[in-house]
C-alpha cells in the first residue's frame, strides 16, 4: 500500500497533548493530507490505562489517519498494534523512533532506539508480520552527529546484522516491512535546537534500493517552504510538526492568504470549544488550548500587545477568553496579517 494519496502532501505530525482528535480534523479540514494521533505507549495500553486508550478514538472523515505506537519491548509494542488495529482500524500504524524527551528515550524506546538498532529492526518486523494495517516508522538522522543512521556506511556500533552490515537504515526498515519511513532532520541530541538538516534526508530519498516514500520532518513553517523541501530533496510528502500551534489553516495556501484575522481568531475560539466538549473541563481545556493561543503568529505586530497577551494567557474562564479574544477582533487593523 502506498500511503501517498495525492501530489506533494502535506501531513500533520504526531505530537503529545496537541494532536487529539479535536485538532487533528480541524487540519484535515483545512487540507492536511494525513494526520496522525498523539504518542500512545505500548505497555500502557496493553495495561488498558483509560487516557491511552482515549488516544485510539478516530473519526472517519480524518481519515487517513495514522496511530503512532512507542515502547521498549517487542512483544508490548507487537501486543498493542494488534489492540490499535482491532479497537481503532487506522490506515497507518507509526512506529516512534523519534521522540527525544527523556522520559521516553532515556527508558530505550522512542529516539533511544537509535542506540539499539537490532532492536529497532526486529520490532519493526515483528509488527509488520502480526498486523494487516500497513506499519511505517518516523525516526531521527542518529542519536548524535557522532553516530548517524543514514548514508552509505554505518559504524559497527549499528551494523551487527550479517546481510544489512554496512547499509542505509533506510534499507534495513524497508526489508523488515515498513511501508513509509519519516524522518526528522535532527539527531536526538539535539532535541528540537539548531536546524534541520534535510540533506540526509534527501539523501534517503535518492537512493535507488529505497522504494518506500520517504517522508520530511522537520523546520518547516509555511508551504512556501514545504514547496522548497519537496523541490530541493524529493521527499513523497512533508510533515509539519511545531509550526500548527495555533495556526491549523497552514495546510491550505488558499486559507493561509485569504482568511483574515477575525477570522483565525474565530477558528482559536471554535478549537477552544471543541476541546471543552472533548475534555470536559472548563479549566483543563483552557489550558490545553493555551499552546495555540501562545504560539499563534496572528497578534505578532500588535503595538503594544503585552498586557493583552498576559491577559489573554491568565484567562480563567472560557467566558472571559472569548470575551477578550472578541475585543482583540473588535480592534483589528493594518498591525495584524
Amino acid at each position: 500500500m502506498n500511503i501517498i494519496k495525492t501530489d506533494r502532501p502535506l501531513f500533520l505530525a504526531p505530537m503529545e497533548d496537541v494532536t487529539d482528535i479535536g485538532f487533528r480534523r480541524l487540519c484535515k479540514r483545512f487540507g492536511a493530507a494525513m494526520v496522525y494521533s498523539e504518542f500512545v505507549a505500548a505497555e500502557a495500553l496493553v495495561r488498558n490505562v483509560k487516557d491511552t486508550v482515549r488516544k485510539l478514538t478516530i473519526s472517519d472523515d480524518e481519515r487517513p489517519v495514522g496511530i503512532q505506537i512507542y515502547g521498549r519491548t517487542v512483544d508490548a509494542v507487537v501486543e498493542a498494534a494488534r489492540i490499535v488495529e482491532a479497537e481503532a482500524s487506522p490506515d497507518v500504524i507509526d512506529l516512534n523512533f523519534g521522540c527525544p524527551v527523556k522520559k521516553v528515550a532515556g527508558k530505550g524506546a522512542g529516539a533511544g532506539m537509535l542506540r539499539n538498532i537490532p532492536l529497532m529492526l526486529e520490532m519493526t518486523e515483528a509488527v509488520a508480520k502480526a498486523v494487516a494495517t500497513p506499519v511505517t516508522v518516523k525516526t531521527r538522522l542518529g542519536w548524535d552527529a557522532g553516530n548517524l543512521v543514514f548514508g552509505d556506511t554505518l559504524s559497527e556500533e549499528y551494523t551487527p546484522v550479517g546481510g544489512w552490515q554496512g547499509r542505509d537504515l533506510a534499507e534495513r526498515l524497508q526489508e523488515c516491512g515498513a511501508q513509509a519511513l519519516t524522518i526528522h532532520g535532527r539527531t536526538r541530541s539535539q532535541m528540537y535546537t539548531g536546524d534541520a538538516d534535510w540533506t540526509l534526508i534527501g539523501g534517503v530519498k535518492r537512493n535507488p534500493r529505497v522504494t518506500i516514500p520517504v517522508i520530511g520532518n522537520g523546520d518547516i513553517k509555511s508551504i512556501e517552504e514545504a514547496d522548497e523541501a519537496f523541490q530541493q530533496y524529493g521527499v513523497d510528502a512533508v510533515m509539519i510538526g511545531r509550526a500548527t500551534f495555533g495556526q491549523p489553516w497552514i495546510f491550505s495556501r488558499e486559507a493561509t492568504q485569504s482568511l483574515t484575522p477575525a477570522e483565525k481568531i474565530d477558528i482559536l475560539i471554535e478549537l477552544l470549544n471543541i476541546n471543552i466538549d472533548l475534555i470536559g473541563d472548563e479549566r483543563k481545556a483552557i489550558l490545553h488550548t493555551r499552546r495555540h493561543l501562545a504560539a499563534t503568529p496572528i497578534f505578532k505586530g500588535i503595538p503594544d500587545f503585552r498586557p493583552t497577551r498576559i491577559r489573554m494567557l491568565r484567562a480563567d474562564t472560557a467566558k472571559e477568553l472569548v470575551l477578550i479574544l472578541n475585543e482583540i477582533k473588535d480592534t483589528l487593523g493594518t498591525h495584524i496579517k
